[in-house]
């Protein structure tokens, strides 16, 4: 039988003997978890289920990762006692990997970054944005707190085998256009329920030749078009990445040829310009020239969508030299402390300062409504985050444009939705 990736981890991780039976999309299977991951919103729930379930003591204390990165640093008493329910359940446990205030970041950012993560890797996380992972080839999804619990207990969780969608990528990336425009196209494509739980396979040349963090991007979105797991073959660019990270051991890891798709979506992105997704759903997707003539609000740059080095990199390359628009708020948020230190040393938060950029700490901010960027009634954003529902960052009279870094920055310079290439 040949296997999709999706079908491949699940088969690799399942307790009972694999058959070509047990591996059919539809079927369920029992499998062992690499990690298990939460935050400082949804980890309470789960150690109070667990405490509920009488367990004392996790499956293993380098198993399970805690990340306060919601509301960094806590922005009043209710997010404090949150942390604090978490970080006296990590003292508890001698939980290896228990990340806050200078030593978090946004969850999936951080994981990769610290080696946590590798080709081939089973994850489940109480966050809808595990399924990040996939771009580095591990099937990660997200599952409510009780689940999670239960993997926490157990070290392994149950799974149906997901149908798969394979989309290739082909041609050569326009300027301006990043991974963040490759999915957001195939949202618009098949909206936001088109995967419901199926993996969305990603190939070809132009997939090929993106960089890991561009493939973290899109992996990233899968969950918004209704995506179990968004799913990148491991090759010698994520080997590298991997290896970087302090990785050793992962190998290179691809579906077999003759793997069966539930459907194939194709595209040439040669004359692809960069996209965006309007409100209030990320299936609105419009070429950004087509969008209409937007004024801005407030621009966010960061998230664990856009957040990493490549992306402040992209937005610094607009920024340089020129001012964020007059009575217009522009927030920067490096994703992780490395990735604040590094923009620092290659002098892009300087870039930032001076264009008059807002710099803030690692954290998912305004992302969810949280803090550091709340959007007021009839306001409007360019977001480089992952959802533009209704009141996602603030008032539910607000709206929300999700796109790349370099559209973000262009916006933030002219003070409506721009092509960068316009400036």
């Amino acid at each position: 039988m040949a296997l999709t990736l999706a079908q491949k981890i699940l088969g690799a991780h399942s307790i009972a003997p694999v058959t070509a039976d047990n591996l059919e999309a539809g079927s369920m299977v029992n499998c062992r978890l690499n990690l298990v991951l939460a935050n400082d919103i949804t980890a309470p729930l789960a150690i109070k289920a667990l405490k509920d379930m009488g367990v004392e003591r996790v499956f293993d204390k380098s198993g399970v990762v805690l990340v306060m990165d919601h509301f960094t640093p806590q922005k009043d008493i209710a997010s404090a006692e949150q942390v604090k329910i978490c970080r006296d359940f990590a003292l508890r446990q001698g939980l290896e990997h228990y990340y806050e205030g200078g030593n978090a970041g946004v969850e999936h950012a951080l994981l990769p970054e610290l080696g946590l993560i590798g080709p081939g890797d089973l994850v489940i996380g109480a966050d809808s944005h595990t399924c990040s992972y996939g771009g580095l080839g591990a099937f990660a999804t997200g599952m409510g707190s009780t689940d999670i619990a239960g993997g926490m207990a157990l070290g392994e969780s149950w799974f149906k085998v997901p149908e798969s969608i394979r989309v290739t990528f082909y041609g050569i990336l326009p300027p301006h256009v990043q991974g963040k425009d490759l999915i957001l196209w195939t949202i618009g494509e098949i909206g936001v329920e088109g995967a419901l739980y199926k993996a969305l396979e990603f190939d070809g040349p132009v997939i090929e030749n993106l960089s890991p963090e561009g493939r973290l991007t899109m992996a990233n979105m899968a969950i918004e078009a209704g995506g179990k797991a968004g799913l990148f073959a491991a090759d010698a660019a994520t080997l590298a990445y991997c290896r970087a990270a302090g990785r050793k051991g992962d190998r290179l890891l691809a579906p077999d040829p003759g793997a069966v798709y539930e459907k194939h979506l194709q595209s040439d992105v040669s004359k692809l310009e960069p996209l965006v997704a309007c409100p209030h759903t990320p299936e609105n997707v419009k070429p950004v020239s087509g969008a209409g003539n937007i004024a801005v609000d407030q621009v966010f740059i960061g998230s664990c969508t856009n957040g990493r080095i490549e992306d402040l990199r992209q937005a610094a390359s607009i920024l340089k030299g020129r001012k964020v628009k007059r009575n217009l708020r522009c927030v920067v948020l490096p994703a992780t402390p490395a990735i604040w230190r590094l923009a620092l040393r290659e002098g892009l938060l300087e870039i930032f300062a001076a264009a008059g950029c807002i710099i803030g700490p690692p954290s998912c901010g305004p992302c969810l409504g949280g803090h550091l960027g709340i959007l007021a009634g009839g306001e409007k954003a360019v977001s480089t985050s992952n959802r533009n529902f209704k009141g996602r960052m603030g008032s539910p009279d607000s709206e929300i444009y999700l796109a790349n870094p370099f559209v973000a920055a262009a916006s933030a310079v002219t003070g409506r939705l721009t092509h960068p290439g316009m400036l």
